[in-house]
Formats: C-alpha cells, structure tokens, sequence
C-alpha cells in the first residue's frame, strides 16, 4: 500500500491550495482517507476525512467552511481542497489511510504517505 502526497507550496495568507493524495495498492472500497498536519512543536492533528463506503465526511472546526475533502474513485485520489488559508494552516500535511469507518486519531490509521509542507506567509 502506498500513499503520495502532493500540492503544497508556499502561498500568500487568504490564498488556495489543493493537496492531492494518490492511493495505490489498496482497494478503496471501505476505507477512510484522513489529512492530518503537524506544524513544530505540536502534535499531529487531523484536519478532514472522507469514507469511501458512505462518502461521509468530517471537518476539524478549525477548517470547516474553509477546505472541502473530495474523492475521485477512478483515480483513487483525494483531494484537500484549501481556501482562505491562514498563517496557522502552515504545516507539514500528511494523507493516511485505514480500512472501516472513519477515525479521527493518527494512531487509527495504518497506511501513511510522506508529507508536503504548506506554508501561509506574506
């Protein structure tokens, strides 16, 4: 099972990014996908996540309104879509998967991807 992670990039404060995070090696037909971020000095924390078996979805109240989780089954790909970003969304974003119904804490997730680094500067 692999997980590619890719999008992130340096942007202005009220800017957008989409994060994609490719899946490989593993059949997406009940399996939650999470984005998580790490920023230094703190813990890992999960942002959104999606079910691939009932395409529920859940925010952090931090981004809610803000970014928008998305699938497309064909590609086995899910996108993190990023608006209005703040100086405090600047992090090391990292996709992770497990089979079942979404979880909210990394120590849930099995499968992880390398990270891509966000940073909102002016």
């Amino acid at each position: 099972v692999q997980l590619q992670a890719s999008g992130g990039g340096l942007v202005q404060p009220g800017g957008s990014l989409m994060l994609s995070c490719v899946i490989s090696g593993f059949t997406l037909d009940y399996v939650a996908i999470g984005w998580f971020r790490q920023a230094p000095g703190l813990e890992r924390e999960g942002v959104s996540f999606i079910s691939t078996g009932n395409t529920d979805t859940y925010y952090a109240d931090s981004v809610k309104g803000r970014f928008t989780i998305a699938i497309d089954n064909a590609k086995s790909t899910v996108f993190l879509h990023m608006n209005s970003l703040k100086p405090d969304d600047t992090a090391v974003y990292f996709c992770a998967a497990r089979p079942g119904a979404i979880a909210t804490m990394p120590r849930w997730y099995d499968y992880w991807g390398q990270g891509t680094q966000v940073t909102v500067s002016s």
